[in-house]
């Protein structure tokens, strides 16, 4: 092998395994954005709640569908990521995410409950 066939495949190595730590799905980015969508269901469905007889059933619908979101993709990260807290690989942001979700999803149950929308 001529040196500079050895030199472009320890390039194109190198290039390799500094694009892989950048891909979306790889570290925080997905478990952030899962937490982020997440604690977005948690004020959608604090919001239709605290409001259960006055809103409609989109801040209900919301806080379900964000919290399920949420918690499915916490799930799937935090079961696929290499290593445990603190490696770097999102599974803290995964553990928020569903905890996050499960909140979203109880308090857009009672918020349904509580106007209506389960009896119709």
């Amino acid at each position: 092998m001529s040196a500079l066939g050895m030199f472009t495949q320890s390039a194109a190595a190198n290039v390799d395994a500094l694009a892989a730590g950048y891909r979306l799905g790889v570290g925080r980015a997905v478990p952030t954005a899962a937490a982020v969508l997440t604690a977005i269901g948690v004020v959608a469905g604090s919001v239709a709640l605290a409001r259960a007889r006055r809103t409609g059933p989109a801040l209900v619908v919301s806080a379900l569908v964000l919290g399920l979101l949420g918690v499915v993709a916490g799930v799937l990260h935090g079961a696929n990521a290499a290593g445990g807290p603190g490696t770097g690989n999102g599974v803290v942001g995964a553990v928020v995410a569903v905890a996050l979700g499960v909140v979203s999803i109880a308090l857009g149950g009672l918020a349904a409950a509580r106007s209506g929308l389960a009896r119709r």
